[in-house]
């Protein structure tokens, strides 16, 4: 009898001891001493549209090589059939339901689609469950065109806020008329509207935190417009429209710009055409935190088109990636 009693003692010794281990490493979160977090974003044009010949296989397999715990995704729906710019705009419930199944590829368990008055709506998939504060897509008076998105993660006692953008991405106005267009372009509408949008955003997501300067912040998407840091390159006027959107990031929000920060004297291209329209700011805190970033070029991911290409389509994206990694 006091045989079978030390058995059962030592059995549950044995599974409280399992539970234990199951809780630290199998419901691990990025709150857990020594974690670093990495994060992936990419505008991937159309869905992946590149990606549709081999069933993304390509694109997932360089995912998971890229070992993030978050992704971000401008451009996350699909748009056109396999092969063609025949328009073919998946649903919302399709272009969720299609993530899932690539997601689950590089071992990401949950999607969260944004906001997205449009057809290009930015699409985030992650390890760990997210807490969706803001879906943005404007008001009466605002129109954020493609959208933009807050979320929440929590590491510890501190919370991760990921914030995803989209900008207009025209030189003419949200409203102009096709008729007006070249109007509407020797005006700069198309660049005040962006900067109409980008403080919209801000105040909705950073500004609302008066203490935003010492907590964990990222904002990332395709900004289509360019910054004053790089105009050694693009030899514009100081004075250009081009530059206020991030004038504006850089003056009245307590961002930095994350790959400027890091490669002060480098020119790091987002795109085909040699332009950087892709950034992630992230807040002094969290910089203080950043192990690496960098926009990546290697042989899958950097922009090319040959026979192949379709209309303007760029393979495997007309955008380069950008990763970053931090610890806690």
């Amino acid at each position: 009898m006091k045989r079978n009693r030390i058995i059962l003692a030592t059995l549950i010794a044995f599974l409280v001891v399992l539970g234990m281990y199951f809780a630290v490493h199998l419901f691990q979160t990025p709150g857990d001493s020594g974690k670093t977090v990495r994060l992936l974003y990419w505008n991937v044009q159309n869905g992946m549209w590149d990606g549709q010949y081999d069933d993304y296989q390509r694109f997932t397999t360089w995912v998971a090589e890229q070992n993030a715990d978050i992704c971000v995704w401008a451009e996350a729906q699909k748009l056109y059939v396999t092969g063609t710019d025949q328009w073919e705009p998946e649903k919302e419930e399709e272009c969720v339901n299609r993530w899932k199944r690539l997601a689950e590829r590089y071992g990401h368990s949950y999607v969260y689609l944004s906001a997205h008055p449009d057809a290009y709506p930015q699409l985030i998939t992650s390890r760990y469950p997210l807490e969706a504060e803001k879906l943005i897509e404007g008001n009466a008076d605002t129109i954020v065109c493609h959208g933009a998105s807050w979320y929440k993660m929590k590491m510890g006692k501190k919370t991760f806020n990921i914030v995803t953008l989209h900008t207009w991405p025209q030189r003419y106005g949200y409203h102009s008329t096709e008729e007006n267009r070249q109007e509407s372009i020797a005006k700069n509408e198309g660049d005040l509207f962006r900067r109409v949008e980008m403080e919209y955003i801000c105040k909705e997501t950073i500004l609302s935190h008066p203490d935003a300067k010492n907590e964990y912040w990222a904002m990332m998407g395709d900004f289509n417009s360019v910054s004053k840091v790089d105009n050694n390159v693009y030899k514009l006027p100081e004075n250009s429209t081009m530059f206020l959107v991030h004038d504006y990031i850089t003056g009245e929000t307590p961002y930095l710009d994350l790959i400027h920060e890091l490669y002060p004297h480098q020119y790091l291209k987002t795109t085909g055409s040699n332009k950087r329209i892709d950034f992630i700011y992230v807040t002094p805190a969290l910089y203080e935190k950043i192990n690496y970033a960098s926009v990546l070029y290697d042989r899958y991911c950097t922009p090319y088109r040959d026979e192949h290409s379709v209309s303007y389509f760029w393979n495997p994206s007309d955008h380069c990636p950008i990763l970053m990694e931090f610890k806690q």
